[in-house]
C-alpha cells in the first residue's frame, strides 16, 4: 500500500478516519519499562512508518501524540496512549520539522548514493539516518580525501542546478521495476512500487519520503570517512537545517573559545597546544612535590622516640604512587598503615599496608566498609573507595585490631 505521506511528503494536515483500535504496550528505544496505550490503524496516513533507513514520523491524531508509527503488511500502525473511537474522524497533524530533517537527509543519501557511484564505482550497500549525523556505507576499503572533497563539490553542484526529484508508482511486475537502483523489496511488500527520480542522475525504489527538487537540499557537507565492516567505508554527511545547526554549534563554539583565549579563531589550535604543555608540566611538578612530601610524611614517622603500631593520614591530593611511597619508606613489617585519598565526602583511593596476615585479613572488611574494592597481596591492599565519609569506621576497626594484639602480648 502506498500512503498519503507517499504520495505527498510536503501535507501537514490530512483528515481520514480510525479503522481499528487495539490495546498495545510500546517498548521505549532507550529501553526501559514498557508503555501502555493504543495501537490504532488509519483509512490512511501522513505519518511515514519507519523503513528504508528512514526513522517514523510523529505528530497528532487530533490532540493525542502519535508515540510511533510502524508498518504492519499494507497498514501504517500509529502508537497512542489515548484509546479512539473506530468509525470516528480525525485530522492528523505533522511534526514538520523532523518531517523536513528526514527528507533532506534521505534525498541527500540518494544523491550523494548516485554520484558516488557515477564518478568513482562505489556502490552503496546500507545507510543510517541518525539523530544528528548520518552515514552511508559505501563497498570500498578506502575514500581518499580528493574524493571526498570531489564528491561533496559534484552533489552541491546538481543542489544549485535545481535538479527535479519526482516520485513514480509502478506496477510490481513491470519490467522497468528491473532497471531501477534497488537493495531489494521487503518480504511483506504488496501493492505498487515506488521510485525516486532525480532528473538525469539516479532511479533508485524506495518508500521514504522525498524532496521535489534538489535545491530544497540547500547544501550537503561531507565530514569524512570512519572505518566500517571488512572492506567497506562509512561516509558521514549532514544534509540542509543540519548544516545551518552545525555552522550555528561551531560558531558558537569558536566565540566561547575566543572569549576563553583571549585572542582569535586563527590561533585557538595553537594557544590550546600551549595551555596543555603548560598543563602537562604543573602535573610533572605536582607529582614531584607529592613524592617529595610522601617522603617527609614517612621520615617524620620514623623520626618519633615512639612509633606507634597504627598509622593513619588521608590526604585529598594524592594517588596510588603517593600512598605507596609512604608505605616504602616507613617499612611495614610491624606497623599498619591505612592511607586515603581523594575528597572526603566523595570517592577516592585506599591502601592497607603492614604485616601480611594482619592485611589479609583486614582488607577486605576495610573495603567492605568504605563501598569499594580492592586486592592485595605481600602485606598490601589497596583499592577504589566510594565512601570516603566511613574513614572513620574504618579506622575504628583498625585500632580495635590493634589494642587487641597488645593485649595479647
Amino acid at each position: 500500500m502506498v500512503f498519503q505521506c507517499q504520495r505527498d511528503s510536503w501535507a501537514r494536515q490530512f483528515a481520514t478516519k480510525v479503522v481499528s483500535c487495539q490495546a498495545a504496550e510500546l517498548r521505549p528505544e532507550g529501553g526501559g519499562e514498557p508503555v501502555r496505550g493504543f495501537q490504532v490503524v488509519l483509512e490512511d496516513t501522513i505519518l511515514f512508518p519507519e523503513g528504508g533507513g528512514q526513522p517514523d514520523d510523529r505528530g497528532l491524531i487530533g490532540d493525542v501524540p502519535v508515540l510511533r508509527v510502524t508498518r504492519r503488511g499494507p497498514e501504517a500502525v500509529h502508537f497512542v496512549q489515548t484509546e479512539l473511537e473506530p468509525g470516528s474522524s480525525v485530522l492528523l497533524s505533522l511534526d514538520w520539522e523532523r518531517r523536513f530533517d528526514h527528507m533532506q537527509q534521505h534525498s541527500g543519501q540518494h544523491l550523494i548514493t548516485a554520484i558516488a557511484d557515477l564518478m568513482f564505482g562505489f556502490k552503496t550497500t546500507s545507510w543510517e539516518l541518525g539523530r544528528q549525523r548520518s552515514v552511508i556505507e559505501l563497498d570500498t576499503p578506502c575514500v581518499t580525501a580528493e574524493q571526498i572533497e570531489a564528491l561533496e563539490r559534484s552533489v552541491n553542484e546538481k543542489i544549485r542546478e535545481r535538479v527535479p526529484v519526482t516520485v513514480r508508482e509502478l506496477a510490481a511486475d513491470d519490467p522497468e521495476v528491473e532497471t531501477v537502483r534497488s537493495r531489494g523489496l521487503p518480504d511483506d511488500h504488496t501493492g505498487p512500487v515506488r521510485v525516486i527520480n532525480i532528473e538525469g542522475i539516479d532511479s533508485n525504489m524506495c518508500c521514504g519520503t522525498h524532496v521535489s527538487n534538489l535545491s530544497d537540499l540547500q547544501v550537503i557537507k561531507l565530514l569524512g570517512t570512519e572505518k566500517g565492516k571488512k572492506n567497506k567505508t562509512n561516509l558521514v554527511f549532514l544534509a540542509g537545517n543540519r548544516v545551518l545547526k552545525s555552522i550555528e554549534q561551531s560558531h558558537n563554539t569558536e566565540k566561547a573559545l575566543t572569549s576563553l583565549l583571549k585572542n582569535g579563531p586563527g590561533e585557538h589550535v595553537e594557544a590550546v597546544k600551549r595551555l596543555q604543555s603548560s598543563v602537562k608540566l604543573l602535573q610533572k611538578n605536582n607529582l614531584n612535590l607529592l613524592r617529595d612530601i610522601a617522603v617527609l610524611i614517612a621520615r617524620d614517622f620514623k623520626s618519633k622516640p615512639v612509633q606507634s603500631q597504627l598509622f593513619v593520614l588521608h590526604r585529598k591530593e594524592g594517588d596510588s604512587e603517593f600512598m605507596n611511597i609512604i608505605a616504602n619508606e616507613i617499612g611495614t613489617e610491624e606497623t599498619l598503615l591505612f592511607l586515603t585519598v581523594g575528597d572526603e565526602k566523595e570517592a577516592g583511593l585506599f591502601l592497607l599496608a603492614g604485616p601480611v596476615e594482619a592485611v589479609e585479613n583486614l582488607g577486605p572488611r576495610v573495603a567492605e566498609l568504605l563501598g569499594g574494592k580492592g586486592a592485595g597481596k605481600r602485606g598490601r591492599f589497596q583499592g577504589k573507595a566510594t565512601k570516603m565519609s566511613r574513614r572513620g569506621e574504618a579506622e575504628a576497626l583498625l585500632q580495635e585490631f590493634v589494642s587487641h594484639q597488645k593485649a595479647e602480648t
